[in-house]
């Protein structure tokens, strides 16, 4: 991979996330509902990106932007304490950092309520610092469409930089907010070499159901490799010579699915650090996940790699 020091920069959102366990509707039945747990995590695609990326031993920058609040200083100390370049993160005191209420059901899947006023809202491609893209050997655009400003042009900027630091490019995605689809980010997705939405963002993005069909779409836009999310199924993988479907693990115990997108990234972008397979690189992907969900937040469950080996013993 080069002689760069660092290994990921990951750009895209750090935020708050409480989540309340277990939720139900009848919360709004009466005047107090006591639950098992609530708690105080870091939250945000890139910042869960960064923080695994660096707990399975990897060099990260975290590019993004927080207010200059409570919640703002506990990203940065969390940073720190994970062993994360928070050194280009923008701190903005005109607004709030921005905070995900997680309400987590029973089952382990849950729903997010958000400040859309918050920084997670504001930051654009301003935010981002291209003089460090040539420390890096990779670029995670953590989620296209999550942070709402930045759009088919500025990822084209992002990622034509990143092509120009001779990076490697990859992007998850969220299923827009504002009805934006694939004719918007067509463009931008060219310059991808490992894109990575799960499955109800693939049928969302393409109009496509079977899994070869939704492939053949977002090839023909000119990624190079396709890997599609698809739950406690594992994971789908496709380019124009490789076709993969790789199961997850069955032992792992779901408490908590909070995170697991941003898990699975973490470890996939790990193993291909590492030069392995496309097909290892899934099966990496899929412990992390795995290990994840078994722990309430999206960063608590996985601590060392010696926990994902264990997961792939099985």
């Amino acid at each position: 991979m080069g002689t760069k020091e660092v290994d990921v920069i990951c750009v895209g959102a750090a935020i708050i996330d409480i989540p309340l366990q277990p939720f139900s509707k009848e919360v709004f039945d009466v005047d107090s509902y006591p639950i098992d747990k609530i708690s105080v995590t870091t939250g945000g695609d890139a910042i869960n990106e960064s923080i695994i990326l660096s707990k399975l031993d990897k060099k990260v920058i975290l590019m993004s932007r927080i207010g200059k609040d409570l919640m703002g200083e506990y990203i940065l100390k969390e940073c720190e304490r994970h062993n994360v370049d928070a050194g280009s993160m923008v701190v903005d005191d005109s607004i709030d950092t921005s905070i995900n209420i997680g309400l987590v059901r029973e089952d382990g899947e849950r729903t997010f309520v958000t400040n859309r006023n918050g920084s997670m809202w504001r930051m654009d491609v301003q935010d981002v610092n291209f003089e460090r893209f040539k420390e890096a050997k990779l670029l995670s655009m953590a989620s296209i469409f999550n942070n709402p400003l930045l759009d088919n042009n500025a990822l084209l900027k992002i990622f034509k930089k990143a092509k120009d630091s001779n990076l490697i490019t990859c992007a998850d995605i969220i299923k827009s907010r504002d009805g934006k689809g694939l004719r918007d980010i067509k463009d931008a997705l060219g310059y991808l070499d490992y894109f990575f939405p799960n499955y109800d963002e693939a049928v969302d993005l393409t109009g496509k159901e079977d899994l070869d069909e939704i492939a053949d779409v977002l090839l023909d836009c000119k990624i190079k490799n396709v890997v599609i999310k698809i739950g406690k199924d594992g994971c789908f993988i496709k380019n124009i010579k490789e076709r993969y479907i790789i199961p997850t693990y069955k032992k792992a115990n779901r408490i908590d699915t909070t995170g697991a997108g941003d898990n699975f990234v973490a470890g996939f972008i790990t193993a291909l650090l590492e030069n392995k397979s496309l097909e290892y690189c899934g099966k990496f992907a899929n412990a992390v996940a795995s290990v994840s969900v078994q722990s309430l937040g999206a960063t608590t469950g996985v601590e060392n790699r010696k926990q994902v080996m264990d997961m792939m013993k099985e």
